[in-house]
C-alpha cells in the first residue's frame, strides 16, 4: 500500500477549507502545512481551521523549524491541535535551513552540526512534554526550565513524530526515534537562503537509507519512509518533461525519473514508479503539493492496493 498526503499553505479561508474537505473526501491520509514564520501562514492555526471541517484527516506541520521553535510553545500548539481535532495531530520537525528565520528571532544561524543538535534537543523535549513529562534542559543548544503542559494533554497517547532531513546524523537519530522519516533529498542551501542542491541520485539515496537503517537497528518496527514529491506531471512524454526539470538539478532525465521526489509520466507510469520506489527503497508514504491533488486523486485507489 502506498499512502499519499498533501502539503499546502492557506491563502484565504474558502479555498483552504475547500481543500481540506476535498483531500479528506478523496482519500488522502493527511493535510500538512509548511512552517516558515513570516513567509506564510501559521500552520497550527490553519490546521485547526481544517480540523473543524474534517473528521478523519491527519493534520500536522511539515515541518517545523526546530531552530526557531521552542519546545513548550511547539508542544502547546500540537497538543491544542490534537484536542480540537479529536486526536489527529502529527508533529513534524526539521533542523531548518533558512537564514532569515533565525535573523527574524534575533538568533545567529548555527552551523549544520549545531542545527542538528538543536533539532534533536527540541524533538526530545517536545516529545517528553507531549507525553506529560516535566522538562528541564540547560545546554548551549536549548534551555528549558521546569516546562510542562499543565492542564492540557493531547488526546493521543503518542503523537506521531516525523523528522524531515537528509543529514546523516539526524537520519540516524530519526531511525532510532521517529515514527516517520521524511525525505526530500535536499543538499546544501543555495545562496538565496531558500533553495537547495539536491541529493537525488541512487547512490546518494542509498547512503541516506543506510543511515536510517543503522539508527533503526534493534527496533521492532523501523520508522516509515516518506518522500516529499517536488513535482507531479501527467504526460505522455515523460523524458521531455523530466529533461526540463533535470536542468535545474544537474541531473539527467533518467536520474530524475528514477528518483522518488518527482512523479512524471502517464497515469500508468506514475503508478508503476510508485510501486518501484516501494520495492526498491521501502518508501510507502508520499507527500504531494496542493497543485498535484487533482492529478493524484484518480490514482489513489490503485496506489492503495500496491504491494511491497
Amino acid at each position: 500500500m502506498a499512502i499519499f498526503s498533501v502539503q499546502a499553505q492557506p491563502t484565504d479561508a474558502a479555498s483552504w477549507l475547500d481543500l481540506a474537505r476535498r483531500v479528506e473526501a478523496a482519500g488522502f491520509d493527511s493535510l500538512s502545512a509548511a512552517d516558515h514564520p513570516g513567509l506564510g501562514a501559521s500552520p497550527f492555526v490553519a490546521l485547526a481551521a481544517a480540523a473543524a471541517v474534517t473528521s478523519t484527516l491527519g493534520l500536522g506541520s511539515y515541518v517545523s523549524n526546530a531552530g526557531v521553535r521552542e519546545p513548550i510553545l511547539l508542544a502547546t500548539d500540537v497538543a491544542t491541535l490534537d484536542v480540537v481535532s479529536g486526536g489527529r495531530a502529527r508533529l513534524g520537525l526539521g533542523a531548518g535551513h533558512t537564514p532569515a528565520e533565525w535573523r527574524a528571532v534575533g538568533r545567529k544561524r548555527p552551523d549544520v552540526a549545531g542545527r542538528v543538535r538543536r533539532c534533536i534537543a527540541v524533538a526530545e523535549a517536545t516529545r517528553d512534554l507531549l507525553a506529560g513529562e516535566e522538562v528541564t534542559v540547560d545546554t548551549p543548544d536549548l534551555a528549558a526550565h521546569a516546562a510542562r503542559l499543565a492542564g492540557l494533554r493531547p488526546v493521543q497517547a503518542h503523537v506521531p513524530l516525523t523528522i524531515g532531513t537528509a543529514n546523516s546524523t539526524l537520519l540516524r537519530w530519526a531511525g532510532t526515534h521517529a515514527d516517520v522519516v521524511g525525505l526530500a533529498g535536499f543538499g546544501r542551501t543555495l545562496a538565496d537562503g531558500y533553495m537547495h542542491e539536491v541529493r537525488w541520485r541512487a547512490d546518494q539515496l542509498e547512503a541516506q537509507f543506510a543511515q536510517v537503517a543503522a539508527g533503526a537497528a534493534g527496533r521492532a518496527e523501523p520508522p516509515v519512509l516518506e518522500a516529499l514529491v517536488q513535482q507531479v506531471t501527467v504526460t505522455d512524454d515523460a523524458e521531455a518533461a523530466a529533461a526540463r526539470f533535470a536542468a535545474h538539478g544537474g541531473l539527467t532525465a533518467a536520474e530524475v525519473l528514477a528518483t522518488p521526489f518527482v512523479l512524471i509520466g502517464t497515469e500508468d507510469e506514475i503508478v508503476t514508479a510508485v510501486a518501484d520506489h516501494q520495492r526498491r527503497w521501502g518508501i510507502t508514504r508520499f507527500v504531494v503539493r496542493a497543485e498535484a491533488v487533482d492529478a493524484i486523486t484518480p490514482l489513489l485507489p490503485r496506489l492503495a492496493t500496491l504491494s511491497a
